[in-house]
């Protein structure tokens, strides 16, 4: 079926329908490598290595160095722990306000873009049975317009039936895991937004209050 063609002519027996998944499949590479390059940059430091640091300043009473050290580190943890220094003084509900609402944009920095990709693993699956189906119905309609069934006349329906099932479940898979592993490096930078939130509030002694 496929013997002596070139990939792009492979491509091309899949009807139109190969066009979209491409297109699909473009987009969801790019939002994989942003979002894996996006959260590695954000986790260059571990909690409790970054936590060590700002425990030295606070136990010593050096709230402006702790806040010099946030300034210096682009992460969520630095940002939720900045919100909180800069409250320093204050009661404890209005330190862990600050830092609550902090949690809550960091978290939806996060997520940004990941809806897409876990749209685009939902979606191209069933793009291509649709390009399964309009394969099969080009071999009927090719059994009607001839008179008479075989293997030549159904082929070329065939064979768009099968690329296109392929290519959405290539396309879909590898969406699906990158989707998945997303949502848990999410559920991970919350868990150590809240666990540093939490330390904030004993260092700075606002507990109790």
């Amino acid at each position: 079926m496929f013997e002596g063609k070139t990939l792009w002519q492979i491509f091309n027996m899949g009807g139109f329908t190969m066009y979209v998944l491409l297109l699909c499949s473009i987009v969801s590479i790019g939002v994989i490598i942003e979002r894996l390059m996006t959260y590695h940059k954000k986790s260059r430091i571990s909690r409790d290595e970054f936590m060590s640091k700002i425990r030295a300043h606070a136990e010593k009473g050096d709230v402006n160095g702790a806040l010099k050290l946030c300034d210096d580190d682009e992460n969520p943890l630095a940002s939720v722990v900045r919100a909180g220094l800069k409250k320093h003084g204050h009661e404890e509900k209005v330190i862990s306000g600050a830092m609550e609402r902090e949690i809550m944009v960091e978290t939806v920095g996060l997520e940004r873009y990941t809806t897409i990709v876990g749209t685009l693993g939902n979606i191209a699956v069933y793009i291509g049975l649709f390009g399964t189906v309009i394969g099969i119905i080009n071999s009927f309609h090719n059994i009607a317009k001839i008179g008479s069934g075989g293997i030549s006349v159904v082929i070329g329906g065939v064979a768009e039936a099968l690329i296109c099932t392929a290519t959405g479940l290539s396309v879909a898979i590898p969406a699906v895991i990158a989707y998945n592993y997303f949502i848990r490096r999410i559920d991970n930078f919350v868990t150590d937004m809240e666990y540093c939130s939490s330390e904030v509030l004993d260092l700075l002694g606002a507990k109790g209050k």
